[in-house]
C-alpha cells in the first residue's frame, strides 16, 4: 500500500482525476490518497489562511511516501502547486513529475525539483512510485 499525495490544481482537475483513475485501474498496485480533492476542501479561512493551508497540507503529506505532481503548464501558475512542492522538498519527500499526454508546456520548476519525471503512462508512473517511495 503506498500513500501518495497527488499535487493538483483544481481549476485542471480532469487531469488529476484521470491520473486518480489510472492508479486505481493498475493491477496490483494499492494506494491511498492523501491530497485534497475538490469534493472536500480543507475549511481554512481568515487572516492566517496562508499559514493554515501550509499547516494543513503538511499535516496531508507527512503520511506519504511521495508526492506526484503533475507538470502541465498550470503547475508553472500556481501558488498552491509551489507550496506543496516546497513542503515536499522540506520534508525530504520524493517527488514524481508527470508530463501531460500530448502536452508540449510543462513546469520546469516541477520537473527540476522532482527526483523522477515521467511521462503520461500507467506502467512508468507506477515504476517511479515503486522506486521513489520512502
Amino acid at each position: 500500500m503506498y500513500n501518495l499525495f497527488i499535487s493538483h490544481s483544481w481549476k485542471y482537475s480532469n487531469d488529476y482525476e484521470r491520473l486518480e483513475s489510472l492508479l486505481k485501474d493498475y493491477s496490483y498496485f494499492s494506494f491511498r490518497n492523501y491530497s485534497v480533492p475538490k469534493k472536500d476542501p480543507l475549511d481554512i479561512y481568515g487572516r492566517n489562511y496562508k499559514q493554515q493551508l501550509r499547516n494543513a497540507i503538511y499535516d496531508q503529506m507527512r503520511l506519504c511516501n511521495c508526492v506526484i505532481v503533475i507538470a502541465g503548464k498550470y503547475a508553472s501558475y500556481s501558488d498552491s502547486i509551489d507550496m506543496e512542492l516546497d513542503i515536499a522538498i522540506e520534508m525530504g519527500k520524493p517527488i514524481i513529475a508527470i508530463e501531460p499526454w500530448g502536452s508540449t508546456m510543462t513546469s520546469q520548476r516541477a520537473k527540476d525539483v522532482a527526483d523522477e519525471v515521467v511521462g503520461w503512462n500507467a506502467q512508468s508512473i507506477v515504476s517511479a512510485i515503486r522506486r521513489c517511495s520512502i
